[in-house]
Formats: C-alpha cells, sequence, structure tokens
C-alpha cells in the first residue's frame, strides 16, 4: 500500500444519554469519519496517521493507529488524549482524557476481524463499552485504510 490514503472509520455515537447509563437503540447514532493520512508498515504491524478537525475543538486531533494481528490501538492527541487498546478475547481499560473532564473506559473485545489486500485494508472491532464501570453498549467500528 502507498503512504498516502483515506482513512474511513464507521462507529457509533452516544445521543442524549449520560455516561454511567445503558444505551438503547435510541440513543445510538451510526457515525462516519473520513480523513486523509499516512500509512506505514514496519516490524509487522501497519501504522496509520490521521488528524480530526471537530467542529467543538480550536486545535485538530492528532491520531495514530496500529494493527498487529488480532490487536488494534488507537492513540489520541490534542484537545482529547487516550489509548484504545482493542485486543481479540481480551477487557482492556484506559483513562479517557477530555476538556471536559476524565472518563474511565473499558473495551471487552469480542473480534478483530482484518481483511487485507494490496491497496485497502479493512478492520471490523466488534466490542462491549463501559465507562466509569458501567456497561454502555455493545459497539461495533469498521475502519477503511484505502491508497489515494
Amino acid at each position: 500500500m502507498k503512504k498516502e490514503v483515506l482513512v474511513s472509520i464507521r462507529g457509533l455515537q452516544f445521543v442524549d444519554n449520560e455516561v454511567g447509563q445503558s444505551a438503547t437503540d435510541e440513543d445510538l447514532d451510526q457515525i462516519e469519519t473520513i480523513c486523509p493520512g499516512e500509512y506505514y508498515y514496519r516490524n509487522d504491524a501497519h501504522y496509520i496517521r490521521y488528524e480530526e478537525i471537530l467542529d467543538d475543538f480550536p486545535e485538530s486531533i492528532r491520531n495514530m493507529i496500529k494493527l498487529k494481528g488480532k490487536e488494534f490501538s488507537l492513540w489520541k492527541k490534542g484537545p482529547i488524549n487516550v489509548q484504545l487498546v482493542f485486543s481479540e478475547g481480551k477487557k482492556t481499560m484506559t483513562d479517557y482524557v477530555t476538556p471536559f473532564g476524565n472518563i474511565i473506559v473499558a473495551m471487552d473485545t469480542q473480534e478483530v476481524n482484518v481483511t487485507e489486500s494490496d491497496d485497502c485494508l479493512q478492520i471490523h472491532i466488534a466490542y462491549g463499552l463501559e465507562a466509569n464501570y458501567q456497561f454502555i453498549a455493545d459497539c461495533n467500528i469498521t475502519i477503511e485504510i484505502k491508497e489515494l
């Protein structure tokens, strides 16, 4: 795959629901983020860097994805700081730091499925999400990295 890529992330966003309450289908909204990025392959791992620009924040959020085997990691730096690790068959926890306060999140990852071709990388992750030790929802996220 070439260095310049397009990163597409489709997943769920919580709508009008306080953290700590279980989400219903009405509380979840499908969203998609599409950003240009840079792709690297080193030491048997895929790396993708990209920046997100969000309306609510004056500065962008720098993101780094690492995919190695059945483990997917995402680092966010800027107004939001977090390292999320999705490792198939494992539950991981982290501190999600936002300008509005910190949230302890846990991801109980059931599946990390990767489909790879010469010009595309598709990743599907199924996981249970907890916030501040309360179950929120069963979630799915799909990431697609394509050559530009």
